[in-house]
């Protein structure tokens, strides 16, 4: 096994956050005009700190440098004869547009760093400041374009939480990227090849069972991708309902929350937690408020529940769980009632996707430091509104009914959380059984999945293109689906009793439409 630690050099960076600062000014020497249209203006405080780097001078406040940068913050601390100056001279090979990007990015600013000169600068900047709010960013625009760039670098620097990061995405896309992945370091490439790539979970829907009876039909299935078929996981638990209940994954766990017992709709008032590495399920306490059709989204350590149903009526109720001690707190209400809504979560920000039938989608996004909800975007499409919606990158794509509440021939639009620009993707995409509304995007793919045919699109842009398919899900019915990283080693006893009825269930399947897309 490769040690992280050894391949950094020992070295793992404590990260500070560096806030906006309120003034940042640029030397107007011929030497300094390096993008200052980055930084904009503001209004400076009055105890300030003059930054030079290579040939150019930040005015910066020096009260938030000490607050978010934990190399200024140590420095002040120190009573070093430095730490009192006007003046501060950054050395070691510090460049001045490394410099110049974190304070961009400290401002909110999200930028687009394409060079690979920028992303090395950016990168030393961000491991000699310490600036967490740069390294996440690093992490935020991974592709497959700087993945490699971005893995060396990070371990050049000792920055664990960025390299660890490529190495992941190397890992998911290892498919497409093996020959490229053979110019990595023996050791980078050793590390990359012992992680788990996330794999494609999917489940049906069920009410609770009991426990005197085996219901073969409530399991858990994971996608065998190396020979395109599905492999049985785990059982759900007998108690748990995956009938309009929510679903989501929390690091790397599981968790299935509230839903309904059979056609009167009672709450299924707890929630359940599996842990791939146990293989095994623990419950605990559902939300305050039973609810059932309700939006679960997993962010950073916490699941949030928006909206739903409840006694046959909905809800903007709303609710956050820390998972490490499975307690819910409420939050502010959805800005209007609201069930079933579609939800993802782009560079770390939540956003829902609110539908006024017939034309009308309205994207609101839920800022949890804030505990506030802001409306981003509104797309108005005639007689189509949206119904799925998945992030990839700094977009969401929507999926919405073709005319007339076609739902087999769904159309897909495109925004930018960062332009802030509406792109409507050209034909149509056919969603046999709601295969569309499974999808599952890792890395630069989006795996979908119905009774007949599992498939994998490739991102480009403005469009998605079928990439491979493979076997069709086992079972029939509604399904849900997530990512999860399983362990390496696997009970070889467990998966060969399942092949035998995998492949009955898949002899069973008839014919059926196959998931394309129409240019």
């Amino acid at each position: 096994m490769v040690r992280v630690d050894e391949l950094l050099g020992g070295q793992r960076q404590a990260g500070g956050v560096m806030e906006p600062p309120s003034r940042l000014e640029l030397d107007r020497s011929p030497t300094a005009q390096i993008e200052a249209s980055v930084l904009g203006e503001g209004l400076g405080p009055t105890d300030s700190l003059r930054v030079r780097v290579e040939g150019s001078v930040f005015t910066v406040d020096k009260a938030l440098l000490e607050q978010n940068s934990e190399y200024f913050r140590a420095l002040f601390r120190s009573g070093m004869r430095e730490s009192h100056q006007d003046e501060l001279h950054l050395q070691g090979g510090l460049k001045a547009r490394g410099f110049l990007i974190a304070l961009a990015i400290s401002r909110g600013e999200q930028l687009s760093i394409r060079d690979p000169d920028e992303i090395v600068e950016a990168a030393e900047c961000a491991a000699f400041l310490q600036v967490d709010a740069l390294i996440q960013h690093l992490i935020d625009i991974l592709d497959t374009d700087n993945c490699f760039l971005l893995c060396h670098t990070a371990a050049v620097f000792g920055l664990w939480h960025l390299f660890h990061s490529a190495a992941l995405f190397i890992r998911d896309a290892f498919q497409d990227l093996q020959e490229a992945a053979d110019f990595l370091p023996e050791e980078m490439l050793r590390y990359v090849e012992s992680l788990s790539p996330a794999s494609f979970i999917a489940f049906g829907t069920h009410i609770p069972s009991m426990k005197i009876l085996q219901d073969a039909f409530r399991t858990v299935w994971t996608l065998n991708e190396e020979e395109g078929d599905w492999r049985f996981l785990t059982d759900l638990p007998t108690d748990a309902s995956t009938s309009m209940a929510g679903v989501a994954v929390v690091d790397n766990r599981l968790y299935v929350v509230g839903g309904v017992r059979g056609i009167s709709k009672e709450t299924v008032d707890f929630s359940f937690c599996y842990n791939v590495l146990s293989n095994s399920w623990s419950v605990f306490d559902g939300p305050q408020q039973p609810r059932y059709n309700f939006t679960l989204l997993g962010h950073e350590g916490h699941l949030y529940a928006f909206g739903g149903e409840y006694d046959r009526r909905i809800i903007s109720s709303s609710e956050v769980c820390d998972v490490s001690t499975r307690a819910w707190t409420l939050v502010k209400h959805a800005p209007r009632p609201v069930a079933g809504a579609a939800s993802a979560v782009a560079r770390r920000r939540i956003f829902v996707c609110f539908w006024k039938p017939p034309d009308t989608t309205d994207i609101y996004e839920y800022i949890p430091v804030k505990d506030e909800w802001i409306l981003t975007t509104t797309m108005i499409r005639p007689q189509s509104y949206g119904h799925c919606m998945v992030a990839h990158g700094d977009k969401l794509y929507v999926m919405r009914n073709g005319p007339s509440d076609d739902f087999l021939r769904c159309l897909m639009d495109c925004y930018n959380i960062t332009t802030g620009q509406w792109t409507s993707m050209p034909g149509h995409y056919v969603n046999s059984k709601g295969a569309l509304f499974t999808a599952m995007v890792r890395g630069d793919s989006a795996f979908t999945v119905n009774r007949s045919l599992t498939l994998e699109y490739r991102i480009y842009g403005d469009k998605w293109k079928p990439h491979r398919q493979m076997t069709g899900f086992p079972k029939n019915g509604s399904l849900w689906t997530c990512l999860l990283r399983l362990p390496r080693i696997t009970d070889m006893k467990e998966v060969n009793s399942t092949d035998e009825s995998l492949e009955t269930a898949t002899d069973d399947q008839n014919e059926e439409e196959k998931t394309e897309v129409n240019p």
